[in-house]
């Protein structure tokens, strides 16, 4: 796969965007250019000569590397470099976001979505309205499998701008709320005279973090438009969409041109998202390419979805199905109005381990505004505080650790290659350790480092948290590496692991062939410290 790093720097593009691809670039890297995978150092308690020819590479006359590998167990140092410095984390700083949500919550917690009936019931007929509580659920049952695990593809469709080959879960978005619709229905009530509504005031949405979780969550606040070339030059694309909810409208254009042109997919919406419109070009014979846009309103939508839901399960709402939400006609509580349905997640252990695999950038910032929640807050920064006590329980210096968001997106963001093996530790020492180390990607297994080291001796031994940070450097026309990092796990021998951290700030490179050099640099570190650490078995 390719990452969403220009190959020729665009000013226009680029002036106000830096991107954070959040370790799939890692993960580009490895497949894309291979691993030198090479015998131990005879001795690893210096740092690995093989390692030090990397950082040393004329590559990198201006970037700064860190590295720490750590015994859990003991407290011993293997192998590190400015262990203490800061350092641009990328997509690792989600360790400690996650992690903070995770010992908040608790591995076992599941989200509880409420539909309250409002009023009085008469016979079948409910005189009030339908509230929706919204809960903070992640996916609402749109990625759920029957044996109630996340389903993830190893590049998520809420990077589908940004990287090609993304691909869509084959669950249906919309399953919890239909979910709860049928559960309506089976309650006894076939029409509401009044209105639906979702009460979204669990958490006021905060448009410091980027991107901004809401209380209701339905297709990750996304729309998914699914582009297939047609039968042959000429024909027009095949367009699918989802999900499918008024007064959403999408039309394209697209065109299918000859095998090996261009493909060029443009996506515009209207002013609200509502109305959008897909224009450009696919090549024949290509596989099909995926677009999201987003969805402005996830209350409004969610009580759309709701009424057309109730309507398939044959529940009437004498309530307009589109419009604003009308939040006004809440309760000030719910202590007498029944609960008619709810819909029950997954544990947030399953959360995690999707927020991890595919880097998952609204569900890490979410987990903020979850422990602000905890406290009783509405306002998502009070999460911070929740995050930093749990730091300092959990013997990680907080003050090693500086994130303005859950995700490594913000460029305040700043961690110490000891915050992140401390983060680690703490979670060897625990009875979630296994499930904690299995949530991150592992190396040619799942997540981003999937398709990564399938047939060298690492496979399946370093789990990892991998994070990029790219963007243009207008002054010399080439790109600027942030951060190019990855964090996590060496299996050390069967049920044994030490902690890593390894990366790179400050790097450039000429094109997007140089970038992947430099993930493939980090991968080459990481693949060295385990099999140094293994005895080269």
């Amino acid at each position: 796969m390719s990452p969403a790093v220009p190959k020729n720097p665009n000013p226009s593009r680029n002036r106000r965007r830096v991107l954070t691809l959040l370790g799939l670039l890692l993960a580009a890297a490895v497949a894309t250019l291979g691993i030198a995978w090479v015998t131990p150092s005879k001795d690893p308690g210096e740092l690995d000569p093989r390692i030090a020819s990397i950082m040393h590479k004329p590559d990198y006359p201006h970037a700064q590397w860190g590295l720490l590998q750590q015994n859990p167990e003991n407290g011993d140092v293997v192998q590190s470099t400015y262990p203490d410095q800061f350092f641009v984390p990328g997509s690792v700083a989600k360790l400690f976001g996650v992690s903070g949500a995770w010992h908040t919550l608790g591995s076992e917690h599941r989200f509880v979505t409420p539909v309250h009936a409002v009023g009085e019931r008469r016979g079948s007929t409910l005189a009030g309205d339908l509230d929706l509580v919204a809960q903070g659920d992640l996916t609402l049952g749109g990625r759920t499998r029957p044996d109630g695990t996340v389903a993830f593809t190893n590049i998520d469709h809420t990077y589908a701008d940004d990287i090609p080959g993304a691909t869509l879960t084959p669950q249906n978005p919309l399953a919890g709320i239909d979910e709860l619709a049928q559960q309506v229905r089976a309650s006894g009530i076939t029409k509401v005279d009044g209105d639906v509504i979702v009460d979204a005031r669990l958490f006021a949405t905060d448009r410091d973090l980027d991107p901004a979780p809401s209380p209701l969550i339905i297709n990750d606040n996304l729309i998914d438009l699914l582009t297939t070339p047609g039968s042959g030059a000429g024909t027009p694309a095949r367009l699918d969409w989802r999900p499918q909810v008024a007064p959403y409208s999408v039309t394209s254009a697209v065109r299918t041109v000859a095998a090996g042109k261009p493909t060029d997919i443009k996506v515009t919406p209207s002013a609200d998202g509502t109305r959008i419109r897909i224009t450009g070009t696919i090549a024949a014979g290509s596989d099909p390419v995926l677009r999201v846009t987003p969805i402005r309103d996830p209350n409004a939508f969610g009580r759309t979805a709701l009424i057309e839901a109730l309507k398939r399960a044959g529940v009437e709402v004498t309530a307009a199905a589109t419009g604003p939400n009308p939040a006004g006609r809440l309760p000030g509580s719910y202590r007498s109005a029944p609960t008619v349905a709810k819909y029950t997640s997954p544990p947030y252990e399953q959360y995690a381990r999707l927020i991890f695999k595919v880097s998952h950038n609204l569900g890490a910032n979410l987990g903020i505004c979850l422990m602000a929640v905890s406290t009783g807050s509405h306002q998502c920064p009070d999460g911070f505080p929740v995050l930093a006590k749990f730091l300092g329980s959990a013997k990680v210096d907080p003050r090693a650790v500086q994130l303005a968001d859950g995700r490594g997106g913000n460029p305040a963001d700043r961690v110490t290659p000891r915050a992140v093996t401390q983060m680690l530790t703490y979670w060897q020492h625990t009875a979630d350790a296994d499930r904690f180390r299995e949530a991150l990607p592992t190396l040619g297994v799942d997540g981003s480092l999937a398709d990564n080291c399938r047939g060298c001796p690492a496979r399946g031994r370093v789990s990892a948290k991998t994070g990029t940070v790219a963007g243009g450097d207008l002054v010399n026309n080439r790109l600027a590496v942030g951060a190019e990092t990855a964090a996590g796990y060496l299996e050390t021998a069967k049920g044994r692991y030490d902690v890593f951290f390894v990366g790179v700030n400050g790097a450039s490179a000429p094109g997007i062939n140089g970038v992947l050099a430099i993930g493939n640099d980090v991968a080459e570190v990481a693949a060295i410290l385990q099999e140094n650490a293994s005895g080269g078995s």
